[in-house]
């Protein structure tokens, strides 16, 4: 086992009024600290879902870990192949390589800190989603920058039988 020691000298604070948001309603995404603030240790955002809405697609990391918390409502959250209903105060975290995706549970609001580690440079990746949301960029331009942002999709029958 290695050892990674993060190399940064000053707290990273982030005050709530002062994060970044990309999204709205049904889902909305809170920058709160990238890779480059915390010298790599981690990447983290809040995403708050409303009414059942999709976080993020099955994907996976090659180099990362990726830890959802939950602090308030009913998430799904696809580890390989299986579908754990999250609830208030559940942390669930993927081990790299292994596919994962989010969702909030049909007819419910899912709030969840994420975190990712080592960190990843990802705040430009959530600005992408925005761009291809507001019609400015391809859906298939995610494909593009898959190994930018050790982002990698796949197709998951687990999670498509759970989610439709």
């Amino acid at each position: 086992m290695s050892l990674f020691v993060p190399k940064f000298e000053e707290s990273v604070i982030v005050r709530e009024a002062e994060a970044e948001v990309v999204g709205r309603a049904p889902t909305t995404v809170r920058l709160l600290a990238d890779s480059s603030s915390t010298g790599g240790a981690l990447s983290t955002q809040r995403v708050t879902l409303t009414q059942g809405a999709d976080g993020a697609k099955p994907h996976w990391h090659d180099h990362s870990a990726e830890m959802f918390f939950l602090l308030d409502g009913a998430a799904d959250i696809l580890s390989g192949e299986d579908v754990v209903t999250a609830g208030p105060g559940d942390l669930v975290v993927v081990p790299p390589g292994k596919p994962h995706a989010f969702a909030a549970v049909p007819g419910a609001d899912a709030d969840l800190l994420i975190v990712i580690t080592p960190g990843v440079e990802r705040f430009e990746y959530f600005r992408h989603l925005r761009r291809i949301a507001l019609g400015e960029a391809t859906p298939e331009s995610l494909l593009e920058v898959q190994e930018l942002y050790d982002n990698h999709f796949l197709q998951s029958a687990v999670w498509d039988t759970r989610r439709h």
